[in-house]
């Protein structure tokens, strides 16, 4: 394993070196029992300001989550920095002997300036209104996030916002979702979150994990 995360390495500059400065290359190592500092390799980390020694993404923990066998590559999505840029990014998997995720190999390009551009150039050669134009992704971003406190904490913001009503207004089923929500996303594979959530959702660490269970 060791001379396979040397390879990755020597990969990580070599993607740098071709693409610039705009590109960020990040590799997860998932053999660590810490996820606090999953993130053992990073070359151009300006990019979305995190360093060797950060916390993972919720990519990660979904990966942690998932059946190792159904885990396929996802290419060329958005996501989005804390300060607004929006970056293209490609996610692979890299596997051990025994077909378990290893590692993770992230590239995420800055296309900030492009978009920009882009929406310059079409506003010159736009002849007319195009109403029934479909943006070509309309998904939102994922946010790119430093640590695991941060993380969490962006979970619970989606889940939250997934419900669509403050915790003060929920129901039974509407917790029941916020849990279901946190747990498909790893959420609960960070350490105390379920003390986090439980404190939020003002109920028992034993009614939580009911919930967890719940179809």
């Amino acid at each position: 394993m060791v001379h396979k995360l040397e390879f990755l390495k020597q990969l990580a500059h070599g993607v740098t070196a071709q693409f610039g400065n705009s590109c960020e290359v990040v590799i997860h190592d998932l053999t660590k029992k810490d996820l606090d500092s999953s993130i053992v390799y990073i070359e151009n980390g300006h990019v979305s300001n995190r360093h060797t020694g950060d916390g993972p993404s919720g990519i990660v923990l979904e990966t942690l989550r998932s059946d190792p066998a159904k885990v396929k590559d996802k290419l060329a999505y958005l996501t989005r920095t804390d300060d607004g840029r929006i970056l293209k990014s490609s996610t692979l998997y890299i596997r051990d002997e025994d077909g378990r995720v290893a590692y993770i190999f992230s590239i995420n390009y800055d296309i900030t300036t492009l978009l920009a551009m882009e929406n310059a150039l079409h506003g010159l050669v736009q002849t007319e209104p195009e109403e029934d134009t479909e943006e070509k992704d309309s998904g939102t971003p994922q946010t790119i996030t430093h640590n695991v406190t941060e993380l969490l904490d962006l979970l619970i913001e989606q889940a939250i916002a997934k419900v669509g009503k403050p915790v003060a207004l929920m129901n039974k089923d509407d917790k029941v979702a916020v849990v279901q929500y946190l747990n498909n996303a790893g959420a609960f594979l960070i350490t105390k979150s379920g003390d986090k959530v439980s404190t939020l959702l003002g109920i028992s660490k034993f009614t939580l994990y009911s919930y967890m269970d719940k179809n």
